[in-house]
């Protein structure tokens, strides 16, 4: 059973699909919203006296306008959340270029798997570290004014998302849309 193509049938393959494309998008924006994140100044604020970062922690007595800082790097929990954050953006920056390598190599699908693998490890980790994060600043640090997650936060949780995200469009099965493009 030889199947024969007339001259007039016209096979299209086309290595860029829309699926393709946006799963890239999610993991550039994840791993802007990362960058974001991880330089932030703002993870928790307290009423203009007191801001804590994944580097330092600062505060202003209120009878002197200087504020004054330290390194966060002293306790364990904040060791643990910049290792499994820096981990996870270390994993999205490496899928994102494996799926920018596979776009332009134009591959059909051979880097779709370690890809979604590497963006959901790197989801795993950051939500890890997202729910360490005010678990161990209520229980350690006492304020006694009104405090907020801030900016720097929101940030890492964006990222998380956008890794999920990239991670599900890269888990569909190319086979199945791949025809229609």
């Amino acid at each position: 059973m030889a199947s024969s193509v007339s001259g007039t049938e016209e096979v299209r393959v086309s290595s860029v699909t829309p699926l393709k494309l946006v799963g890239l998008a999610c993991v550039f924006l994840a791993m802007s919203l990362d960058v974001g994140s991880l330089l932030s100044p703002a993870w928790v604020t307290a009423d203009d006296q007191y801001s804590l970062s994944l580097w330092e922690s600062c505060w202003k007595p209120v009878s002197s306008p200087a504020w004054s800082c330290q390194t966060t790097l002293t306790t364990d929990w904040q060791i643990a959340t910049v290792a499994l954050l820096l981990g996870g953006a270390a994993l999205i920056l490496l899928s994102f270029l494996v799926a920018l390598v596979s776009l332009c190599v134009g591959s059909t699908g051979r880097c779709y798997k370690p890809v979604a693998i590497m963006l959901f490890a790197a989801v795993v980790l950051q939500v890890c570290s997202l729910v360490l994060f005010p678990i161990k600043f209520i229980e350690t640090v006492s304020l006694r004014v009104y405090h907020e997650f801030n900016w720097g936060y929101g940030l890492a949780w964006g990222s998380t998302i956008f890794s999920f995200g990239g991670g599900i469009l890269y888990c569909l099965n190319p086979k199945n849309y791949e025809d229609y493009y």
